[in-house]
């Protein structure tokens, strides 16, 4: 397979039509993801579980601090929360994945959707980029339509929506998308503002029968925010789904996260970027 430059079809390719658009896009986050590496900041993470009949069931609430790799980032855990609902009651508990009771799969589920939520190592702002098909790696497996231009908060953007270019599927490896969403791009600078995802497939009906399981509404959300020259930072990140699993447990769980307090961290490593993809964005109208 023949991999084709950014720049090159930066240079064939329209900035007015979806793909163009996104091509600008996609080298703006490859660029984003590595200047990243300069900043810590401060991140919060909250999961909420309510039962089926809409009460609430258990809260688990973390503050972190977020330092980058060369690699990816690092969390240091600066304040937790917690609290669940006993008896009509909301009891208070201070450390992630408490059990209060035999088997609680409350405390299982909060704990492990805490610890990876807003936390991919492979990313340096803690979003999972697989969601998103944004960077260059992700763009290839959708595809993209231009829907117009419109005014969102006072910023003029592009609204384009993207499908898999494949059936997406239960059984789908990295090489297919599996998500749906929309996009909505800055129009000067061809940048994400917000991105909302879905998943593109139903959770097939024998999974259901055979192991009692199925996940509805699976979906995320996430904002960018200009912080320095060419720079542009995930705030908000979260997503709402329902769980049903073994047969008898029944959960509707949201998730939430924000990035806050970005600033300039003492590194070793050197950023370097091409000259000439930078050279032939900068004169793409």
């Amino acid at each position: 397979m023949i991999i084709v430059p950014l720049w090159f079809l930066l240079a064939a390719v329209p900035p007015t039509t979806a793909e163009g658009i996104m091509l600008r896009v996609a080298l703006n986050q490859d660029r984003d993801q590595e200047m990243r590496t300069a900043f810590v900041y401060h991140q919060n993470v909250m999961v909420r579980l309510h039962r089926s009949n809409g009460k609430f069931a258990r809260e688990e609430y973390a503050e972190f601090t977020v330092t980058p790799t060369p690699k990816g980032i690092t969390r240091e855990q600066t304040l937790f929360r917690g609290k669940y609902a006993a008896h009509g009651k909301e009891i208070e508990f201070d450390e992630s994945g408490f059990e209060h009771k035999g088997i609680d799969i409350d405390a299982a589920f909060a704990k492990g959707l805490l610890e990876d939520f807003g936390n991919d190592k492979g990313s340096r702002d803690g979003v999972d980029h697989d969601c998103f098909p944004l960077t260059s790696k992700e763009q290839p497996k959708y595809k993209f339509h231009l829907e117009g231009t419109e005014d969102y908060r006072g910023t003029e953007v592009y609204r384009i929506t993207f499908e898999p270019k494949k059936k997406a599927s239960l059984y789908d490896d990295d090489d297919n998308g599996q998500w749906a969403g929309e996009v909505l791009v800055d129009r000067n600078e061809f940048q994400p503002v917000l991105v909302t995802s879905r998943l593109a497939f139903n959770i097939p009906g024998w999974v259901k029968v055979i192991f009692g399981t199925n996940v509805q509404q699976l979906g995320f959300k996430v904002t960018y925010k200009k912080f320095d020259e060419g720079l542009w930072f995930p705030v908000t990140y979260g997503g709402e789904f329902k769980l049903k699993a073994v047969f008898f447990y029944s959960r509707r769980i949201a998730m939430s996260m924000q990035n806050s307090g970005f600033q300039r961290a003492v590194v070793n490593s050197k950023v370097n970027f091409d000259v000439f993809p930078l050279f032939i964005s900068s004169f793409v109208p």
